[in-house]
């Protein structure tokens, strides 16, 4: 007849068993991130290899395209954005040194340039007059207290105000073509830095005050488009 185990030898091994079975969770649980984070990223980096495709066609489009079929802007404008919050929400998790997302930032800053670069000849071209905000941060330690404010309130805006441009930079980033707009537009180093419609400015206190630094006619225009829906 078998004797019977030790309690305590019993409960060391269910607990050893326990242990175990946790461990192989959160093993399987980081791998599954992983692999979901590192297709997110090929999804980033896929569409940023189209957009950027599509921005360089339009460029060439531009100078054949009657003002009147592209007065409204371009609609590649609002997927670059939509593509700049999926961006943010990678480097929240993986960490702003991560190498691959700051390839795919860099990326993607080149494609905001490029965009804004369109949205400029289309306004000397067309005669337009759109709003665009060049907004610059940093993510080095304890430069800048603002920027999260600053960042929300621009997206607000965006959401609010369709035809608001809004073009984000890390100041820190390590690529030329963000050290040339910096040198362009004259930004200095003090967060959150701002150039609405070539107008630079600093700092952020709160929406209302905020909202005094933009042009009359980007809420005017909102105004007007919405009186004329609600009439239809």
């Amino acid at each position: 007849m078998n004797k019977p185990m030790p309690l305590p030898l019993r409960n060391a091994l269910l607990a050893l068993a326990i242990t175990l079975v946790i461990i192989g969770t959160i093993v399987y649980a980081i791998n599954y991130l992983d692999r979901q984070r590192l297709a997110e990223l090929d999804a980033i980096q896929s569409q940023l290899a189209t957009d950027t495709l599509s921005l360089e066609t339009q460029f060439s489009l531009l100078e054949e395209a009657p003002c009147e079929d592209i007065s409204a802007g371009t609609a590649l404008s609002q997927e670059v954005s939509n593509l700049g919050d999926r961006l943010s929400r990678s480097e929240e998790r993986l960490g702003n040194t991560n190498a691959e997302v700051l390839q795919l930032k860099k990326q993607y800053t080149l494609l905001q340039i490029r965009d804004y670069l369109l949205t400029k000849r289309l306004a000397e071209t067309c005669k337009l007059s759109p709003t665009t905000v060049l907004y610059f941060y940093s993510n080095a330690p304890e430069s800048c207290a603002d920027c999260d404010r600053a960042s929300y309130a621009l997206s607000y805006l965006r959401q609010t105000y369709p035809s608001l441009r809004v073009y984000s930079f890390d100041y820190d980033l390590d690529l030329g073509a963000v050290k040339t707009l910096v040198a362009v537009e004259k930004v200095k180093r003090n967060f959150p830095a701002f150039v609405i419609n070539g107008k630079r400015t600093y700092g952020f206190s709160d929406l209302e005050e905020f909202e005094t630094r933009f042009p009359k006619a980007l809420f005017e225009s909102a105004s007007t488009t919405a009186t004329t829906t609600q009439k239809k």
